[in-house]
């Protein structure tokens, strides 16, 4: 009897240690969590469509992203971010920004000069009206700071549509938002899983 007693005891013990970890690890992913970046257009211009300065010639693509962190805890290390741009389903240029580090609630503007792998696809972008309306593809993998440790990596992918004026420029003078598939940026956490198990083990034995 002083066996089985003992025995339940220490299984009682086990359980009670597994439902407060359990309960530790659901405060811990609550709290400590990461989001995704922020990607936006800020700034697109392409010399060759202003009318003004008719230099057709000059067929570079010129842009600036902004990354945001918006994690108040975690810091975010970039790989290489790669952007690519295109128009009408044709690639026109890609450019490819260094990776980097980005610290919790930081911002990050990064300029890019893309040449084109061929100008005429620049000037075919031009609409009759003097517009022209460009697909900009962000892709890169990231790993967050937690703590002292960092994650595995998570795959970003977004990107967002510019349309580009008779001056070259972007038409919208706000940022564009660049979005992308929940599967793409969705990052997942197995913490409830174990939690819900250990849940369910507790009150099934007790």
């Amino acid at each position: 009897m002083d066996q089985d007693g003992g025995k339940r005891n220490c299984c009682s013990r086990l359980l009670s240690f597994i439902f407060t970890a359990g309960l530790t690890s659901l405060f811990l992913w609550l709290s400590l969590r990461p989001n995704k970046p922020k990607c936006t257009i800020e700034k697109f211009y392409v010399p060759a469509l202003n009318k003004t300065l008719n230099s057709r010639t000059n067929t570079t693509l010129n842009f600036m992203v902004r990354l945001v962190n918006p994690n108040r805890d975690q810091g975010i290390y970039y790989d290489d971010v790669h952007v690519s741009l295109s128009s009408a389903n044709s690639s026109v240029a890609n450019y490819t920004v260094p990776g980097f580090y980005q610290g919790h609630k930081k911002k990050a503007k990064k300029w890019g000069q893309a040449l084109p792998f061929n100008n005429q696809t620049v000037l075919r972008a031009v609409l009759p009206n003097g517009s022209a309306v460009f697909r900009v593809d962000l892709k890169t993998q990231v790993r967050f700071k937690i703590i002292g440790w960092k994650t595995k990596r998570y795959g970003i992918e977004v990107g967002a549509d510019v349309e580009v004026n008779g001056d070259g420029v972007k038409a919208k003078k706000k940022g564009i938002k660049m979005k992308g598939s929940d599967s793409s940026t969705r990052l997942r956490s197995y913490f409830p899983i174990c939690v819900l198990m250990n849940l369910l083990v507790f009150f099934a034995i007790s």
